[in-house]
């Protein structure tokens, strides 16, 4: 008989799998239950195994720049909004350095991730109301202006959090994404201010 599955429990093992990501520990099954009062078992009755933990984990990412995106209110400004996206983005993956390192990471199996389509969709909304609004041009697709707006934070974001830049670098978003926007089609001095009108970082 499969034994129940406890909320708490599966919250415990991810926390630690996340404390033990910052603090550099290895992350092994045992390691991952010591301290926490479950068993061994308990990694498999709540995530199946620790490959499904990791993908546990990654969603628990995802969900948590879901919530970062939705405090993001609307103004009648849709690329002020975009670019708060952008800094909400930046905003995660530098207080959750470890985290937004296993949202990304190539060897985790992708699998059916809601929160992760969601994120995105925040950002194509935004630039289909830049479109709709006459600020890009009428045929500009929304996926690809929202698609390179993450990639320029992702981009800038991964040399910061985990490599070679200081954090004043991601500044160079600002001018990045200005370019962007009036490549779409904005106007430059336009797509500037709303820009920095949106940048909070």
């Amino acid at each position: 008989m499969a034994r129940p599955s406890d909320p708490a429990v599966r919250r415990r093992l991810l926390e630690r799998a996340a404390r033990m990501l910052r603090d550099r520990e290895p992350v092994t099954l045992r390691s991952l239950v010591a301290g926490t009062g479950a068993s061994t078992m308990a990694v498999y009755t709540h995530f199946g195994s620790m490959e499904g933990m990791w993908q546990a984990l990654r969603q628990e990412g995802f969900t948590g720049l879901e919530d970062a995106f939705a405090a993001i209110p609307s103004t009648d400004d849709p690329l002020r909004d975009l670019t708060a996206l952008v800094c909400a983005y930046l905003r995660h993956g530098l207080d959750h350095p470890d985290l937004y390192r296993v949202m990304f990471d190539a060897s985790i199996e992708l699998v059916d991730l809601p929160a992760a389509d969601a994120t995105l969709d925040y950002l194509v909304r935004a630039a289909a109301r830049a479109r709709d609004a006459g600020r890009l041009r009428p045929e500009t697709v929304a996926l690809d202006v929202a698609t390179q707006s993450w990639a320029v934070a992702h981009g800038l974001l991964s040399l910061v959090a985990g490599g070679p830049l200081p954090r004043e670098d991601l500044q160079h978003t600002v001018p990045i994404l200005s370019a962007l926007f009036a490549g779409a089609g904005d106007d430059p001095e336009r797509a500037s201010r709303s820009v920095r009108a949106g940048w909070s970082l």
